[in-house]
């Protein structure tokens, strides 16, 4: 017997596929929704709807944002030299709960994998590579995670930055093979305070 209507199901199905939920938790979630005021779950509509609209990829350093230009980018407080980089968004977001970070990100949208045929072009390197001169940077924090493809990456793009640079990684509380997303906020700051020189 299926439960509700075909709608109901339908937005079921759409919840289970998202990361983290499966059917059960996709049910509860929508079952709590019907529950609550109507006006709850329309506001939740039209929030969502407008995100899908103007939500894009910052122009300068690819954090998600709803202008052409994310407000980290154009904070004239962060413009510190330093320039943290990341293989996603949800890395860079785990940086900023911590808020030890003051200066400005570059997220390359994955790691080099010669297996699924992924470049330094693919990820933007090139680009990476002209920020730093246009925008001064002078310490380079490569942010990446603890896995093979992570540290590959890091290691491709130190070789490739201008030796006049100081190039540093995170230290302490990064496990091998651990992704940022998942770690604490007193993780990260740590990790980030005591970065060492690559």
């Amino acid at each position: 017997m299926q439960e509700g209507g075909d709608d109901i199901q339908a937005l079921i199905g759409a919840l289970a596929r998202l990361p983290g939920l499966g059917p059960r938790s996709a049910r509860r979630i929508v079952l709590s929704l019907i529950g609550r005021k109507p006006g709850q779950m329309a506001q939740l509509s039209t929030l969502m709807a407008r995100v899908a609209e103007n939500a894009r990829p910052c122009a300068r350093c690819g954090n998600v944002s709803d202008s052409e230009i994310c407000e980290i980018c154009v904070d004239p407080s962060r413009q510190t030299g330093e320039l943290c980089v990341v293989e996603d968004v949800a890395d860079l977001w785990a940086l900023e709960r911590g808020r030890a970070f003051r200066g400005r990100y570059h997220v390359l949208g994955g790691t080099l994998s010669a297996l699924d045929d992924i470049g330094p072009d693919d990820l933007g390197i090139p680009r990476l590579l002209a920020r730093i001169k246009a925008e001064a940077v002078t310490e380079v924090i490569l942010a990446l995670n603890a896995t093979v493809e992570g540290q590959t990456t890091a290691h491709y793009i130190a070789d490739a930055l201008p030796a006049q640079l100081t190039i540093t990684g995170l230290a302490q509380g990064v496990p091998i093979g651990g992704e940022l997303d998942y770690l604490d906020d007193g993780t990260i700051t740590a990790a980030l305070r005591a970065r060492r020189r690559l």
